[in-house]
Order: C-alpha cells, then structure tokens, then sequence
C-alpha cells in the first residue's frame, strides 16, 4: 500500500473518485455537498491518497481548524477494502502528516456508525448528542496528536 501526500492535480482526482464511489453513490450524499473549497486544488488543503498497486482505494483530508488543531474530513476506503487495516493506516497517514505540520489535536466528525473504530484509534466523543450532517447521523470527536 502507497500513501501519498496528494500534489498533483491528478492525484487530487483520485480522491475525489473514491469519495463521489463512498459519499455520493453508496451513501447518497448530495453531489454538490460533496466537494467544497477545500478541494480547489493540491494546496486547499491537505488530502492523503492511499494507492493498491495502481488503484486508488482510500483518501482523507484535514485543514487547520483552529491553531494547533486539524480537522480531518473525507475520510473514505472503497467498501472492497474495508478491512484489513486500510483505514487504520490511513488515519496514522493523517495523522502523522498533521503532526508534522505542528497540529497538536485532531478534531472530526464521525459517522455514528464509525464511532468505535475512531475510538479505538484513542479519539474521544465530545459532542453530548449525534447531529446531522448530509443527513447523516454524526458525532465530534477529538484526539491529541502530541507524542508522548
């Protein structure tokens, strides 16, 4: 498995097809909630790609949400590559690539369902109850990213 730290407008596509397969046709995510600023371009924000050979598989993002704290966002792994430790790895990706750009927290916003996977990765659930987010149920959750 490849990560990459996306800066190319090409690589940049690739997370947004898995993201449209993730969020737009398996999730029913409206298309034009999908993408935002954030994905204007490599720079907009910080996209990581996780590549199979040649075939994209999973990607996320995170942006500065306040100082010292990044927000992960898009976090997506293809439905056939849902085990394994793919979103595992690519959440240490984000992590460890908010880390070395001096963000000591990580914020994001779950899907309920993913609550336990995000919790046994050390995020906390902060938010006292699940909101809607594209109509889907979500709930905030944070982690420091500081070594200990």
């Amino acid at each position: 498995m490849n990560v990459i730290s996306v800066s190319t407008q090409e690589e940049l596509e690739a997370c947004f097809s898995i993201r449209i397969k993730v969020f737009v046709e398996e999730q029913k995510v409206p298309s034009e909630l999908e993408l935002d600023e954030y994905d204007a371009s490599p720079e907009a924000s910080h996209h990581i790609l996780l590549v199979d050979g040649d075939k994209p598989v999973a990607t996320g993002r995170w942006k500065i949400y306040e100082e010292g704290t990044a927000k992960l966002q898009r976090i997506a792994v293809l439905k056939e590559y849902r085990s394994g430790g793919i979103g595992r790895l690519l959440m240490q990706a984000l992590e460890d690539n908010a880390r070395e750009a001096g963000m000591e927290e990580a914020v994001l916003d779950g899907q309920l369902y993913a609550e336990g996977f995000y919790q046994r990765l050390g995020y906390r659930t902060v938010s006292e109850e699940p909101f809607l987010d594209a109509d889907i149920l979500h709930v905030r959750m944070v982690k420091s990213l500081k070594r200990d």
